[in-house]
């Protein structure tokens, strides 16, 4: 295994022990995916600089391999020509790009392994990506659920519920009784006042009748009582 996925292991080891004692699971899944892309342009650089290499060296055993060929044919021909010396000249560059050729395709299999897994891994960390994005979008619409949920509590518990209704209407019946009953008592403490005031008016009368029959019949009397 690779340092490369053994470093994402234990990202991913500490974001799971994180998140069982995370208040804010969004935020810390937030943070693990801003990480997570960084990492992943990271190593899409790495691997076009590998792939670049590759290439490279993809070049070099081309290039030996065709003058490693081509030094040969030139060896035949100056054979059946009778020039000995050239075919040895161009034996001796034949062997030099064989040696060329085996190094190179030493370097060119062992990068293009490379190459390989880190693709393979490149992979494997966009797909991590998606999967935690995923959730991420899951707990997001949970976290948004519950604190829409709380507000509704709050609200509930701000404005009472509907078992308050009658409680209300119910004191508010109590004080308009109330307010009747006041206006009642101050109705027929007025009425009592006017019947008063009648009766006190009749009084009156009565004593003013009978002084004016007194005096008449004093007048009546000569002046005598």
């Amino acid at each position: 295994m690779s340092v490369f996925r053994r470093m994402r292991d234990i990202t991913v080891a500490n974001l799971n022990e994180r998140l069982e004692q995370s208040q804010d699971p969004v935020k810390l899944i937030d943070q693990f995916l801003h990480s997570t892309r960084e990492e992943i342009g990271e190593a899409e650089r790495l691997y076009q600089q590998y792939a670049a290499h590759t290439k490279q060296l993809q070049n070099q055993v081309n290039q030996a391999t065709s003058m490693k060929n081509k030094r040969e044919e030139q060896a035949l021909l100056a054979l059946k020509a009778g020039e000995d010396h050239l075919a040895k000249l161009a034996l001796q560059e034949k062997i030099i790009h064989e040696e060329k050729l085996e190094q190179y395709s030493g370097l060119l299999e062992s990068s293009q392994q490379s190459l390989f897994e880190l693709e393979s891994q490149l992979n494997e960390l966009k797909m991590e990506y998606q999967t935690v994005y995923s959730k991420r979008q899951y707990y997001a619409a949970r976290m948004e659920s519950l604190r829409l949920q709380q507000r509704m509590n709050q609200r509930a518990g701000a404005y009472g519920g509907g078992g308050d209704v009658p409680k209300m209407f119910g004191r508010l019946e109590d004080r308009m009784n109330d307010w009747e009953l006041e206006a009642k008592s101050l109705r027929d403490l007025r009425r009592m006042g006017q019947e008063y005031v009648v009766q006190a008016g009749e009084t009156v009368a009565t004593v003013l009748e009978r002084e004016m029959a007194r005096l008449k019949e004093k007048l009546n009397n000569g002046g005598k009582e």
